[in-house]
């Protein structure tokens, strides 16, 4: 077992974190805590992760759900490819491996949503398998404790951290090395003013040594994020409002969201032809902004009523929902803001 190992074992039992929800063996537990916790941090997790576990307790009763009911619960939480694979993902667990998860990463990877650091995971936490973990926070300690530059995310950096984090396993005690990894990147080696006096691998850390920790990991280059815009239609007809289902795919994919319009001058023939509404429209409420991982969108709220209606539509994607059968469904976050500030 490598000393790097050794320390940050001994250091997880005393100072690590051992009161989280999905601290257990099981492997649908920590399979869910896994992808839920991809790009979402602890404290924003966990009110998600036990409310999802309430409605869906094992892989059963999440592979025979709708997919309606699996987003409505991950509703707020985005990212809902996330969900979507989740959902994909416990369909495959009940068909492929009759309801019992693979306990390799290599068939754990095959998953969807599941990616190699992932998969590794749920193998060493709910098998012990000797598997190596590269998440955000590991690849942060890693390159500051060996010293690594240029970004992660390119391939050459990223074999090399690779292959560091296999180098390091330790013979034995897996569950608690990978934990004491997630824990020492996310309350001692983090991104800002790191609290490198009580790091238990301080004194070999090259970062420190250089004085570079604000220089490691190197970030991303910087890219100016694309603005885009968009209309929020909020089309009332007694009492009830339109809502439409987003395609599978893409943003907000399979969520029910307002429909939109390009332009607050479209908005009328955009109802008129698509949905066969009449509909008289107020003035446009405030703009504001959703930013997005790659794009700043920002939303125009168009409320308006219905006058006539010109067409029977008999659509799947479509629907007429109070604000309170609405706020049960799966929405877009500024979406359920703009449906919560009108109750």
């Amino acid at each position: 077992m490598s000393d790097f190992s050794q320390r940050l074992i001994a250091w997880q039992a005393v100072h690590g974190r051992h009161n989280l929800p999905w601290q257990v063996s099981d492997p649908y537990r920590v399979w869910l805590s896994e992808i839920m916790l991809q790009q979402t941090q602890v404290a924003t997790v966990i009110p998600y992760y036990q409310q999802f576990l309430e409605r869906f307790p094992d892989v059963a009763s999440l592979a025979a759900a709708s997919s309606d009911d699996v987003l409505a619960r991950w509703s707020g939480l985005g990212y809902y490819s996330r969900a979507r694979n989740l959902h994909k993902a416990a369909q495959m667990v009940m068909e492929r491996f009759e309801g019992q998860f693979p306990c390799t990463p290599a068939l754990l990877a095959e998953l969807p949503g599941v990616g190699p650091s992932t998969a590794a995971a749920i193998a060493a936490f709910s098998f012990g398998a000797q598997a190596a973990i590269l998440d955000g926070n590991v690849k942060r300690v890693l390159a500051r404790w060996a010293g690594i530059s240029g970004y992660p995310g390119t391939k050459a950096v990223e074999r090399e951290l690779w292959q560091l984090a296999t180098n390091l396993l330790p013979d034995s005690g897996i569950e608690r090395y990978t934990q004491s990894l997630m824990d020492l990147g996310a309350t001692i080696c983090t991104p800002k003013k790191p609290a490198c006096i009580v790091c238990p691998v301080q004194a070999d850390c090259l970062a420190r040594q250089q004085g570079r920790q604000a220089e490691l990991p190197t970030p991303k280059p910087k890219k100016i994020s694309p603005e885009r815009q968009t209309v929020l239609m909020m089309v009332e007809r007694s009492g009830k409002i339109l809502l439409e289902r987003r395609p599978p795919s893409g943003i907000w994919g399979g969520l029910w969201s307002l429909p939109e319009a390009t332009s607050t001058l479209d908005a009328s023939n955009a109802c008129q032809q698509r949905f066969g509404l009449n509909v008289e429209f107020d003035s446009a409420g405030e703009d504001f902004v959703h930013v997005f991982t790659h794009f700043r969108l920002t939303i125009t709220p168009l409320p308006g009523s219905v006058t006539s209606q010109t067409a029977i539509t008999h659509e799947d994607h479509l629907g007429w929902f109070s604000k309170a059968e609405a706020l049960e469904l799966g929405l877009p976050t500024p979406v359920r803001k703009l449906l919560m500030k009108g109750r």
